[in-house]
């Protein structure tokens, strides 16, 4: 029976998904458990350099997967002629992976999934199954959009998102520390959490994202630091549209993320994992290492921008 009265719910907010077209699900680890089913995929070709969620997913249902590595550019070292049931599975790293690039790619190997957790805003292209990651872009506690049209016949149970809001909240109100524990917790419980599709709570925090003025924002604040970090960066990028980050590459990009850290400037290490699965003189483990994503997102303007060039100008020095 529907209850009648009562307090209120959060609003239902303006409906506007930038992705409504597309399969809304739950966590971006499950878009590929549902792509591994739907497509009777029997082995995942997968980059060393990628988060462990992907390959521990691989294991606990017993799919096959084999590692392979990545140039400077970020792109696939990869020649093998792939079998019935095989699929290459290609990471939009930090969105320097072009549409040409892409297409490439698809032409050669057809059986390729891309994986765009990097990369919201590069829309998806026909033929290719695409991932996406909101977490990773904006303040919502788990969601990710799957491009395909590979149907899984099986009927997903809808998520529910209320218990893992505390950090999103907290942070709005607080600050980033405080709640780190929380965000931690809310990591781990989706790491554990079975294929459904997208909660209504996420859906409609979604919904009601500014996604225009999203993009405007990461653009210039991208553009910035690339003109004045540029020269610095060991890496050659080209300019993503929304960018995920800004991925700078010093010599010793460890203690530079500690040093700023203790200025309250939080630089993830993302990946630590490869630094364990890789030998030190590997492209993966001196990416996983000494790449610095800094932060161009919507939450900052300009005068962000140059405190933070200051800062690690600073520990160039």
């Amino acid at each position: 029976m529907k209850e009648i009265g009562g307090y209120f719910e959060l609003e239902d907010l303006v409906s506007q998904e930038f992705y409504d077209g597309l399969i809304a699900l739950n966590t971006g680890r499950n878009t590929l458990l549902y792509l591994m089913k739907a497509r009777n995929i029997t082995k995942l070709h997968i980059p060393y350099y990628l988060c462990d969620s992907v390959s521990t997913l691989l294991e606990e249902h017993d799919y096959n997967f084999e590692y392979y590595h990545i140039n400077q550019e970020f792109q696939p070292i990869f020649d093998k002629e792939l079998e019935q049931g095989e699929f290459l599975y290609i990471v939009n790293l930090y969105g320097q992976t072009t549409e040409e690039q892409t297409l490439a790619l698809k032409q050669r190997f057809g059986q390729v999934i891309l994986d765009h957790s990097h990369a919201f805003f590069q829309e998806p292209l026909a033929g290719i199954d695409t991932i996406y990651s909101c977490r990773k872009f904006f303040g919502v506690p788990d969601g990710a959009y799957l491009a395909t049209d590979a149907v899984l016949f099986e009927t997903l149970e809808q998520d529910v998102s209320s218990d893992r809001m505390k950090h999103i909240v907290g942070r709005y109100e607080g600050t980033a520390s405080s709640y780190y524990a929380d965000f931690q917790r809310n990591d781990d419980v989706l790491d554990a959490t079975p294929l459904r599709s997208m909660s209504r709570l996420t859906r409609n925090l979604m919904g009601a994202i500014d996604y225009e003025r999203t993009r405007q924002k990461r653009n210039e604040n991208y553009t910035y630091l690339e003109k004045q970090l540029g020269a610095d960066n060991l890496l050659k990028l080209t300019m993503p549209d929304g960018a995920f980050s800004y991925p700078f590459l010093a010599e010793d990009g460890i203690a530079i993320r500690n040093k700023l850290a203790e200025q309250k400037i939080y630089i993830p290490l993302l990946w630590p994992n490869v630094m364990g699965n890789c030998p030190e003189d590997s492209i993966e483990y001196q990416y996983a290492a000494n790449i610095l994503p800094l932060p161009c997102d919507q939450r900052y303007g300009i005068e962000d921008m140059a405190y933070l060039v200051e800062m690690v100008k600073e520990q160039l020095t």
